[in-house]
């Protein structure tokens, strides 16, 4: 591969194999909001979030080439950030410093909103399931993905993506979110 030009197949993606400047700038740019909706519902918190970006980000410009090459660069991206999440989740300083919920106000009013209340108890019960099905869950039903791709995102089989969907989905039914209606969430 030679320093000048472009070897990237023309219409393929809008990013150009090379050293990393205006063309991740523009990448980075495009992507981000997308990956940061993924981020954070795998990770559960912003700041979770943010910090799996951050270092996706970074290792994605260290290795631009790599990157920019592969059929899908956001996808390629996008595996680095919920690898990076669920890396995150297996090192023990994860277990000792959890972010808390802010404490509720006292005199605070709940919103008359019925359907509010009830993503916010879906997204809890969501938040509460083990990271792995969190993450098949958000990336299926949340980033609209095949199992084949889960599978590719996550680094495992399509089987595994079904099993790991058919326990978060027992998980949730347990959890027994209520609608006003009577019916589960």
């Amino acid at each position: 591969m030679s320093s000048g030009g472009n070897p990237a197949v023309p219409g393929r993606h809008l990013w150009s194999v090379g050293a990393p400047g205006d063309d991740f700038d523009d990448f980075f740019r495009a992507t981000w909001p997308r990956l940061f909706r993924t981020a954070y519902a795998v990770a559960g918190d912003a700041a979770g979030a943010e910090d799996a970006l951050q270092a996706a980000y970074a290792r994605a410009y260290a290795s631009w080439g790599r990157v920019v090459a592969a059929d899908h660069p956001e996808a390629y991206v996008r595996r680095m950030v919920v690898n990076e999440i669920i890396g995150e989740r297996r090192r023990g300083w994860w277990r000792r410093e959890r972010p808390v919920a802010e404490p509720e106000l006292a005199g605070r009013v709940e919103s008359p909103e019925v359907g509010v209340a009830d993503r916010q108890a879906v997204w809890a019960a969501v938040q509460a399931l083990p990271v792995r099905q969190r993450a098949v869950i958000v990336l299926r039903y949340y980033e609209d993905l095949s199992e084949r791709e889960i599978a590719a995102v996550l680094g495992c089989s399509p089987g595994t993506v079904k099993s790991q969907a058919s326990a978060a989905l027992t998980n949730l039914r347990r959890s027994a979110v209520v609608l006003p209606n009577g019916d589960l969430a």
